[in-house]
């Protein structure tokens, strides 16, 4: 099934990590895409409070993570954790979801914006950019998380980015 260009929204990106979880936002017509600073890893509700102020300064309206599928498109374990804790997120923050294949999207990130051997978390925002850019041209379309039955397999027929 192919994925249809999702309508234009204020989005908060996420590329999560084990110590760090990248950030990126859009405007509301979806035309300026922005890194934003990214957010140290602390407990789930400590991660969720941070989060939630962002949400609300920026008026979000749904939320993109990257799920790390292998190079054939296949879930991997971290894949299915970031799944899970993504749509913990959503729940929690009463917003819609839409899960992204971020396969190779951190090299991409690091080419585009000279970041190799980055460690200060500008590489994590700058990939949950791409992640968005790529969101915004592929979808799929935000879904209310008790909707989305299978996003992992959701995730498998979109593009890598």
């Amino acid at each position: 099934m192919t994925a249809t260009k999702p309508r234009p929204k204020s989005i908060l990106s996420l590329d999560l990590g084990k110590r760090r979880i990248g950030l990126a936002g859009c405007d509301p017509l979806g035309i300026t895409v922005s890194p934003l600073p990214p957010l140290q890893r602390k407990s789930f509700d400590r991660d969720l409070k941070a989060l939630q102020r962002h949400c609300t300064s920026r008026k979000v309206e749904g939320l993109v993570v990257g799920l790390p599928l292998d190079a054939k498109g296949l879930p991997t374990d971290q894949a299915r954790h970031y799944e899970r804790y993504g749509q913990r997120l959503a729940r929690a923050l009463k917003l819609p979801l839409a899960l992204v294949n971020e396969h190779s999207s951190s090299w991409a990130a690091a080419e585009r914006y000279n970041l190799q051997g980055d460690r200060s978390g500008q590489l994590d925002s700058a990939a949950a950019a791409l992640l968005l850019e790529q969101w915004l041209r592929e979808g799929p379309e935000l879904k209310p998380v008790h909707v989305a039955a299978h996003p992992v397999s959701q995730a498998n027929s979109d593009s890598g980015s």
